[in-house]
């Protein structure tokens, strides 16, 4: 009799091991999504923020004090990025496409190393997932923001019309 109690008692042991083991998982399974979750909707925070801060910028360049263009003599794709006079960084930019190769780094409290990176094209006014190879009166800017901490990166994106304002 005393075998069986014994060989009992181990099972329940067991057993009860078992779900432990499998509970401490299932604990250790829902912080790491919610951590997960918390890094997202940071990194999609910091890609709208980005696009809302290029949307109180002028469309070109040339448009920065309003003027009606002919596409064609918008600023070419080539001459994106910050490459005007004393536009050296975003607190200086006055148009859309100044944003064209920006970068910066941000860390916050529970989360390090975010990576926001922006890209500036033109855009077909047919088909506003496609590129264009010339001007137009469309732009679409893209986000995207990577994290060690991020299995894949955030990209978000946005286009711009010339009359947009």
């Amino acid at each position: 009799m005393s075998g069986t109690n014994s060989f009992l008692t181990i099972g329940a042991m067991a057993l009860l091991a078992t779900i432990s083991l499998r509970f401490n998982a299932t604990l250790l399974e829902n912080r790491t999504t919610e951590v997960e979750n918390k890094v997202y909707l940071t990194a999609f925070s910091l890609a709208d923020d980005l696009i809302e801060e290029i949307k109180q910028k002028a469309f070109d360049e040339k448009t920065v004090e309003w003027k009606a263009l002919p596409a064609d003599e918008l600023s070419p794709y080539e001459s994106f990025g910050p490459k005007d006079a004393g536009e050296s960084n975003a607190n200086t930019f006055d148009d859309i496409d100044d944003y064209h190769g920006y970068s910066k780094k941000v860390s916050l409290p529970h989360v390090e190393n975010y990576s926001v990176t922006c890209f500036v094209d033109y855009v077909t006014d047919y088909n506003q997932d496609l590129t264009s190879l010339t001007q137009t009166y469309f732009k679409r800017v893209w986000v995207k923001v990577t994290s060690p901490y991020l299995r894949h990166p955030v990209r978000l994106s946005f286009v711009f019309t010339l009359h947009s304002k």
